[in-house]
């Protein structure tokens, strides 16, 4: 017997039940690994009495874990303010399994199975949302807790499933009290997001639900930026983005690259539309705009650096096959120095390039090979050892030089 029948038999001899509920229950449902066990228990008052060794979390409402397994009274609640926080829970022991299932957020995320007898508890029709990849808000409380709006995106990022218009309704009346969330509850769901396989569904979302204005301003400008149709045939700066961003996420797992994808073109977003459909200098005014972005969501600061970088040094790394060595040169020493570096800037650029299936020679974008052979080739210890240097401007100045004439040689 499983340890987790032993405690599911002490629970019913007790005269209660334990059910797993929640994302195990959906991700068992969708064939996928299951990370976090979830449990809910009816028909017990004290579970810490029945387990004293369970460890206890949580001030207004308990949470037990043992050996890593979460288990909660069954609850119900009611909103008494506005945000994420303000609720009067109640857990007792007669509250059914249905009754907690009615408080959760999504219909696929309101699916319970009992652990003795196997069965699978869905009042809210769950399964048969998996089966059509929908995601459904389980009952008009969705209405009690914002934060749900994002989370909703991000679920539909992470499972690819679309989000029924019922639903998308229901985010948009929460958009008032979106601006109550903690910073950091937004971002964890952001985050969340840019780790997806197509990130992009998350700001599609948002776009439907039409909230992006709330936290997400700097996306949402992008939209009808219009771009040169030779070179965009995508579209306006929004559609590029999201283009860039899901190549991006092709290309890499590392999410501050993802970010730098994602803020690349903010610049794009200020441009005055009599400018259109060039963007002059977005490059020098996107750093700002991220800054502004990363404030209002506490974005991390090696994110933004990465993320400015990206601005600034993406339309260069496009026509770097064009450049003379000298500015090659400049600009591999200073994306190198960059918390981005070449490999970021290089998959940032490939995404630039060549999402959306547009045709471009990747072989001209190839500045990090080329860029870290440089680097790794003529360094401090070679000129010193080749012209008896120490450390300082004059070094600096011949390192450089140095550099402009091994890569002349290398572009013969």
């Amino acid at each position: 017997m499983s340890e987790i029948e032993i405690i599911a038999n002490k629970i019913k001899d007790a005269g209660g039940r334990l059910y797993l509920v929640g994302g195990a229950v959906r991700d068992e449902l969708l064939g996928k690994e299951i990370h976090d066990e979830d449990y809910c228990v009816t028909g017990i008052k004290d579970f810490q009495k029945l387990f004293p060794e369970a460890y206890v979390r949580g001030k207004d409402f308990a949470v037990f874990d043992i050996n890593g397994k979460e288990f909660a009274m069954a609850r119900t609640e009611t909103k008494q303010g506005k945000g994420h926080k303000e609720f009067n829970i109640k857990t007792e022991p007669n509250i059914t399994i249905e009754q907690d299932l009615s408080r959760r957020d999504i219909t696929i995320n309101s699916i319970a199975k009992d652990v003795l007898t196997q069965e699978i508890i869905d009042p809210y029709n769950g399964q048969k949302d998996i089966k059509n990849k929908i995601i459904r808000a389980t009952s008009k409380s969705f209405s009690e807790d914002p934060l749900r709006v994002y989370r909703v995106a991000r679920f539909a990022a992470q499972l690819g499933f679309s989000v029924e218009k019922e639903t998308i309704k229901m985010m948009n009346e929460l958009k008032g009290e979106l601006e109550n969330l903690s910073k950091e509850r937004v971002f964890s769901e952001f985050k969340k997001a840019l780790e997806t396989d197509k990130p992009s569904i998350f700001f599609e979302v948002l776009k439907q639900a039409d909230v992006l204005d709330i936290h997400f301003k700097e996306v949402k400008a992008l939209i009808g930026a219009e771009q040169p149709p030779k070179y965009h045939p995508e579209g306006d700066a929004y559609n590029h983005t999201m283009l860039v961003l899901d190549k991006s996420a092709e290309l890499t797992k590392k999410v501050e690259i993802r970010f730098s994808a994602l803020v690349h073109d903010f610049g794009k977003g200020v441009t005055p539309k009599e400018q259109y459909p060039h963007h002059y200098g977005h490059e020098n005014s996107g750093p700002v705009l991220v800054e502004n972005f990363g404030r209002n969501l506490k974005i991390p600061n090696n994110w933004l650096k990465c993320g400015k970088t990206a601005c600034r040094e993406h339309m260069r790394g496009g026509i770097f096959y064009k450049m003379k060595p000298s500015k090659k040169v400049e600009f591999i020493e200073r994306v190198d120095k960059s918390l981005l570096g070449l490999e970021g800037l290089q998959i940032v650029v490939i995404s630039d390039k060549t999402s959306g299936g547009r045709e471009n020679n990747i072989e001209d974008i190839n500045f990090e090979e080329i860029g870290k052979q440089c680097i790794n080739e003529i360094n401090g210890e070679y000129i010193q050892n080749k012209y008896n240097i120490k450390p300082g401007i004059e070094l600096g100045k011949k390192l450089h030089e140095e550099r402009i004439k091994w890569l002349k040689e290398k572009l013969k």
